[in-house]
């Protein structure tokens, strides 16, 4: 698909919005927001639901309102998004391998991933249930390689598309 097509897709679009002089801008933003969210949300509860993974949407739900309706804050930009989620998956193995799982190792995989984010610069607070999620379910390497890594990289995806699309259509 040339840069054409999608330019013109994007223009179709863009014009079928032409309602939005008479919307208040915040609104529309609200608007669109609220949208991007809910068709990131049941794409992705379709992806878990289809492989029959419930457990796949759980990191990843305040990570989509995060990059849909504050797309300019940092923990919102992809670098934090995934690494973020990456990382603080990497701090609950570490934790659930050395310590096992208890709610002292709960809390303790929370903060060392909360403090690794720091450290590597990667901070996205939704993130932080991740290594919740390792360390009281026991998940296996599976989990970052088949859940973790296509998500964040797949809502990184979808939030600068949506951002691209919607980006003049809120102005």
């Amino acid at each position: 698909m040339g840069d054409g097509a999608f330019s013109g897709w994007r223009d179709a679009f863009r014009n079928r919005l032409s309602w939005r002089r008479a919307v208040p801008r915040h609104l529309l933003v609200a608007l669109l927001a609220g949208m991007g969210t809910a068709i990131a949300i049941g794409a992705m509860e379709i992806v878990a639901d289809h492989f029959g993974k419930p457990l796949a949407l759980i990191p990843f739900v305040t990570s989509i309102v995060l990059t849909i309706c504050l797309p300019d804050a940092a923990p919102a930009r992809p670098r934090a998004l995934i690494g973020g989620h990456i990382v603080s998956s990497l701090a609950g193995y570490a934790v659930l391998a050395a310590l096992g799982s208890s709610p002292a190792t709960l809390a303790f995989a929370v903060g060392l991933a909360a403090a690794a984010m720091h450290l590597t610069r990667t901070m996205h607070p939704p993130a932080g249930i991740n290594p919740l999620l390792v360390v009281h379910e026991h998940l296996g390497g599976e989990f970052l390689l088949l859940i973790v890594l296509p998500g964040a990289l797949a809502l990184a995806a979808f939030a600068m598309l949506w951002r691209r699309l919607t980006r003049k259509a809120a102005s």
